[in-house]
Order: structure tokens, then C-alpha cells, then sequence
């Protein structure tokens, strides 16, 4: 499906279509048990888990990365 086949989507304004695009991702965390995770993702998390219990002291946690990135 595209924003083509719905002639009502069209002429909506960018800030109308992301409050639309936040609606839609509600509706689809209401349902996540239902989305399936692909393999591949399993497998980085895995590989993740793996380097982190090698050396769980690397990297930074959450709140010192965030304030590098809003500064």
C-alpha cells in the first residue's frame, strides 16, 4: 500500500501525515506480541549479549550517552 491509493493522504499536510505516522505505530505497539522478530535481529542481540559479558565495563551507559548527543 502506498500514500498513492488512499486520495485522502495525498493532500495532507507533512506535520498531518507524521501525526498520522504516530497513530499508526500506537495501533501496531497495542499489538506486539503479534509482530514477528527476524532471525537476524535475534542473532545481533545475541552476539551483543556475548561482547558485553566478555567486557561488561565497555561502553557507556544511557544517561552519559544522551547528554553527549543533546550536548
Amino acid at each position: 500500500m502506498k500514500i498513492a491509493d488512499i486520495p485522502q493522504l495525498v493532500g495532507l499536510a507533512l506535520a498531518e501525515k507524521m501525526l498520522l505516522v504516530e497513530e499508526l505505530w500506537e495501533v501496531i505497539a497495542q499489538n506486539e506480541d503479534h509482530l514477528p522478530i527476524p532471525a537476524w535481529h535475534e542473532q545481533v542481540l545475541a552476539e551483543d549479549a556475548v561482547r558485553y559479558a566478555a567486557n561488561p565495563t565497555e561502553g557507556s551507559p544511557w544517561t552519559d550517552v544522551k547528554r553527549r548527543i543533546t550536548g
